[in-house]
């Protein structure tokens, strides 16, 4: 199972706001390990509380929040930020 990555709006107007910079260092990390990846969840962590469901994924001072959805192999990028205002 290939696992196919969509983006929510939220994360579209996130990542446009970046600097290109970091932009592009977390869409490459998009495109290196997740996009047509068998298992999403050995590159990331799990997530408790409040965002219980959701999987984080770490690039450097920045994060990536995700839902993964089994059943359809879709991975669905939320959100994307610097680690002190994602959570």
């Amino acid at each position: 199972m290939k696992y196919q990555v969509e983006y929510t709006s939220h994360a579209v107007r996130q990542l446009k706001k970046m600097d290109r910079k970091i932009a592009a260092l977390i869409l490459s990390y998009i495109e290196e390990k997740l996009v047509d990846c068998n298992d999403p969840k050995s590159y990331g962590k799990a997530l408790k509380g409040n965002h219980q469901g959701e999987w984080s994924y770490r690039v450097g001072d920045y994060r990536i929040l995700a839902n993964i959805d089994d059943y359809n192999v879709i991975i669905i990028i939320i959100e994307t930020g610097h680690r002190s205002a994602i959570y």
